[in-house]
């Protein structure tokens, strides 16, 4: 079976494929001093609680926008899971031209996304729109390149923004309200972030089409992506796990990588 690990920044997403389907999915909080051991006892628990045991797991792979947690994250795999893990970067193959001044900057995430929809949904144009820590727009052409795209701050990070800015204003939740206008401090604010970033996601993606002078077929993913597709018919596609497809295909196109008599130490 095949480990998944997705570090983002806010999430670290652990999925166990069996070659057919998902058959685990956990997350955890983020903290890069959490140890190796840490996500041990916490992960191999959760896995006993299923069926699953460590002997389970014959390959992994990590992706990670947080480098200081790779190094325990791959501990975790080498002393625990006794499993060598790929790392997307660039020195897998992508099986996809990247169109980028700078491939080095592009975080995994955008990356795995752009595969993964391109591999699911027949090619390109694409748009994917992922709503995470920040808000991603990644594109991939109709030859199936990968484009670039833009990063805008997530919904909630605006929300914490605001809320710590205004000293009278609270901390209210995300969430879609009855109507745009809000009878009530808590309500309005709901109102324009809900309602805003429904504008910024439409407006970018507008945008980016004309740019490339055709429709693309456009693809949500991230936690909120069933939330945010409620205010909009935009979205063609409502994929919250593409992130972990990604790192699924990325790991069947770089099979011959993994180190099948590796002993962890």
């Amino acid at each position: 079976m095949l480990l998944v690990i997705d570090a983002g920044n806010t999430n670290v997403v652990f999925a166990i494929h069996d070659g057919g389907t998902w058959v685990g999915r956990w997350r955890i909080s983020t903290d890069d001093r959490r140890t190796a051991d840490e996500y041990a006892v916490w992960l191999l628990s959760l896995m006993e609680r299923v069926g699953l045991s460590p002997d389970c797991i014959t390959q992994a792979i990590i992706g990670t926008v947080v480098p200081a947690a790779l190094y325990d994250l791959r501990r975790l795999c080498r002393c625990w899971l006794h499993v060598e893990p790929l790392v997307a970067n660039d020195e897998l193959d992508w099986h996809m031209d990247v169109l980028v001044d700078t491939p080095a900057e592009l975080g995994a995430d955008r990356l795995l996304n752009g595969l993964a929809a391109r591999q699911l949904y027949g090619g390109g144009p694409l748009v994917v729109v992922d709503f995470g820590t920040a808000t991603t727009f990644d594109v991939v052409d109709a030859q199936g390149r990968y484009c670039g795209g833009a990063i805008a701050p997530g919904v909630n990070l605006s929300m914490d923004a605001l809320h710590q800015a205004a000293a009278r204003l609270p901390r209210v939740s995300v969430g879609r309200p009855v109507e745009a206008i809000g009878r009530s401090t808590s309500v309005a604010m709901r109102s324009g972030l809900f309602w805003g970033y429904v504008g910024l996601v439409e407006g970018i993606v507008h945008r980016i089409a004309g740019e490339m002078q055709e429709s693309p077929r456009v693809v949500a993913t991230g936690g909120l992506a069933p939330l945010f597709s409620e205010g909009t018919t935009l979205f063609d596609e409502v994929a919250p796990d593409l992130t972990l497809e990604g790192l699924r295909l990325l790991a069947e196109q770089n099979r011959d990588r993994f180190i099948t008599d590796f002993s962890g130490q």
